[in-house]
């Protein structure tokens, strides 16, 4: 794996690349994890059912949002602009 910053924007991968640098690999458990969460969520009860659904919003949105990006990753959608990054980092903070 190679190491891709934000600092070294030069060229941000695309395609299967995307599966070569350290920050984008993490997609990939990010969604595993994110998929569980989901799963956890809807299966469990709880006595405020609004509240369920809050954390059920938020865990579908999380998971949807990561998959949409690395698919527009590997798609290629970025066209190498750097902003990506920005967007990416901004996904990732909670």
């Amino acid at each position: 794996f190679t190491m891709s910053s934000a600092t070294s924007t030069a060229s941000l991968p695309s395609g299967l690349d995307v599966l070569t640098t350290f920050p984008d690999v993490l997609f990939i458990p990010e969604i595993v994890f994110g998929g569980l969460v989901w799963i956890l969520v809807a299966s469990s009860k709880v006595p405020l059912p609004i509240v369920q659904g809050w954390v059920m919003f938020v865990s579908v949105f999380c998971f949807v949002m990561s998959t949409a990006l690395l698919c527009l990753y590997v798609c290629g959608a970025h066209g190498g602009s750097s902003s990506w990054v920005a967007l990416v980092s901004g996904c990732d903070e909670p």
